[in-house]
């Protein structure tokens, strides 16, 4: 009878932490939450964009600018006072969203990404709700995760590289060329990294020019370990700290997302309101936030649906996260939990806020479900081209279909 060794429990958690990003389908589904919820956004504010952030806003760009002096937010909108340049910067946002959600390069767009969201909302920052606040502090921690790791096109581009480099080896070992988007992207980014720091438009906090300058320059160090000294034990060291943000980062989100809850739900506690269970009948009597005012009114002339409704918000919201460790609890109350808010989209006109806190929700949804969800959406995508007549062509299986690689979204590339 062997006696187990006392540290063998804690070694292996500090190898399992160090040696892989974990959640790579939770993160996958943040990236392309929040980048689709925004991208959402500033298509539908597209005709309003100048009335919201640019020229023609009440909030001018002199009051922003003496604002910004003083809380040192960042917005690339205070380098100029043009609209060109606004034209500029709402179409970067718009560009980087749709690439962030699609995974391309996902670790250099989603610094672009980071800073059109800050650009815009530290612009006019009366402008925002409870979900913008959300967006912008999910754009800052998606640039720490490695969240191009499966459902992206940097995995696909991963799965064809190692497909092709298999290939080559068979046939005499042929390299398989760089892709030169990537050097191109870096050296774009580096520039106007420069650019800013010697005009110091980077804002007057310490954590973002550090921030900027640390993904530059590790990415710069990744690219070149990857190309000239892969099997170096520099790899292996990289490879250690890019987990360690990763998983540390997805701590930090689930632990804002609980905060959020629990902090919400215990202010209702407080109120009069919700205690006599009365508090959701006032919104739907809110012009304002009735885009459906025969379902509204029919819902609010119901005392004991909006008592039930009312209690079950406080109960989901306070009991949330005690119920972590209990996996079948844990999951009923997030089901609830999105499915309030889709009422909130549905009944008081927030889809925006709605789809911001799902997408945060998702970060405690169960893999063994993201992965059947995705293995659906493949089945259905496959179903509608062999309807209309193109047969899909078959994926590489390095490592299962959808496998995250080991070095999560780092391809051979400057900024994969």
């Amino acid at each position: 009878m062997s006696t187990p060794h006392p540290g063998r429990g804690l070694a292996g958690s500090i190898q399992r932490i160090t040696a892989s990003a974990l959640g790579p389908y939770q993160s996958a589904v943040i990236r392309i939450g929040f980048a689709g919820t925004f991208l959402l956004f500033l298509l539908r504010e597209l005709p309003h964009r100048h009335e919201m952030y640019g020229p023609d806003a009440p909030w001018r760009w002199d009051l922003a600018r003496q604002l910004i002096s003083g809380n040192q937010a960042f917005t690339t909108l205070m380098w100029s006072d043009s609209s060109l340049w606004f034209e500029i910067v709402y179409a970067l946002a718009l560009v980087s969203s749709l690439l962030l959600m699609l995974g391309w390069h996902t670790r250099a767009v989603s610094v672009v990404f980071m800073a059109g969201v800050l650009s815009l909302q530290n612009r006019s920052i009366f402008m925002g709700d409870g979900g913008d606040n959300v967006i912008h502090l999910m754009a800052v921690y998606l640039v720490l995760t490695r969240c191009g790791q499966v459902w992206s096109l940097d995995a696909a581009r991963v799965r064809r590289r190692a497909s092709t480099e298999y290939a080559g080896q068979g046939a005499g070992g042929r390299r398989v060329p760089g892709e030169p988007a990537g050097i191109v992207l870096w050296a774009v980014l580096g520039a106007v990294l420069v650019g800013a720091s010697v005009a110091g438009g980077l804002g007057g906090t310490v954590w973002l020019p550090l921030l900027l300058w640390c993904l530059w320059l590790g990415q710069g160090a990744w690219w070149a370990v990857n190309r000239y000294a892969p099997r170096n034990e520099l790899r292996t060291l990289l490879d250690v700290i890019a987990n360690l943000a990763h998983n540390a980062t997805l701590v930090v989100i689930m632990a804002e997302v609980c905060l959020v809850y629990a902090t919400a739900g215990w202010y209702k506690i407080q109120g009069s309101r919700w205690q006599d269970g009365t508090a959701l009948y006032y919104p739907l009597k809110l012009e304002y936030f009735t885009p459906w005012p025969a379902l509204s009114g029919l819902l609010a002339s119901s005392g004991v649906m909006v008592m039930v409704l009312s209690y079950a918000t406080v109960i989901v919201q306070v009991a949330f996260p005690f119920t972590l460790f209990n996996r079948r609890v844990k999951n009923f109350l997030l089901g609830a939990m999105i499915c309030e808010h889709a009422g909130i989209a549905v009944l008081l006109g927030l889809p925006f806020f709605s789809m911001a806190m799902i997408t945060a929700d998702a970060v405690f949804l169960p893999t063994a479900f993201l992965v059947w969800l995705g293995a659906r959406v493949t089945a259905g995508r496959e179903r509608v081209f062999r309807r209309r007549g193109r047969v899909p062509v078959p994926r590489a299986t390095v490592g299962g279909p959808e496998a995250p690689e080991p070095d999560g979204d780092g391809s051979h590339t400057l900024v994969g």
